[in-house]
């Protein structure tokens, strides 16, 4: 009897541990990372601005200053391109969860019903 409460002691003090070693920053820091996404699409042109006025101040040649702003939207357009497949790869995570299997179901269920379909002539 004592040998089993020491096991449950032992348990439980592995099970706070675990969750005191769990880290708890993560997800406040990957719901500020969805959020500055407009913010990084800002900071990506306005580099890229900065860029171009370094280029052509350094060069003294006036197209110079689009490749920068080229540069700038094309970091932006990664920017949201990397916050995509995050948030696809989050979602499909999600549907493979057993409580989410009804949509699976309910699609199943669609594709029966329209096989079943009469789409003859309609009497009124």
């Amino acid at each position: 009897m004592a040998n089993k409460v020491n096991e449950e002691e032992n348990t439980l003090g592995q099970n706070a541990q675990k969750e005191e070693n769990a880290p708890r920053i993560k997800p406040i820091i990957e719901a500020a990372d969805s959020l500055s996404l407009g913010i990084s699409v800002v900071v990506a042109v306005v580099m890229g601005v900065g860029i171009g006025y370094l280029l052509r101040s350094l060069t003294g040649i006036g197209w110079t200053f689009w490749i920068g702003i080229f540069i700038g939207i094309a970091a932006a357009i990664l920017n949201v391109f990397k916050v995509y497949e995050k948030q696809r790869k989050s979602y499909e995570e999600l549907a493979k969860e057993p409580r989410y299997a009804i949509k699976k179901q309910l699609e199943k269920d669609s594709w029966d019903d329209a096989d079943d379909m009469d789409y003859g002539e309609k009497n009124y």
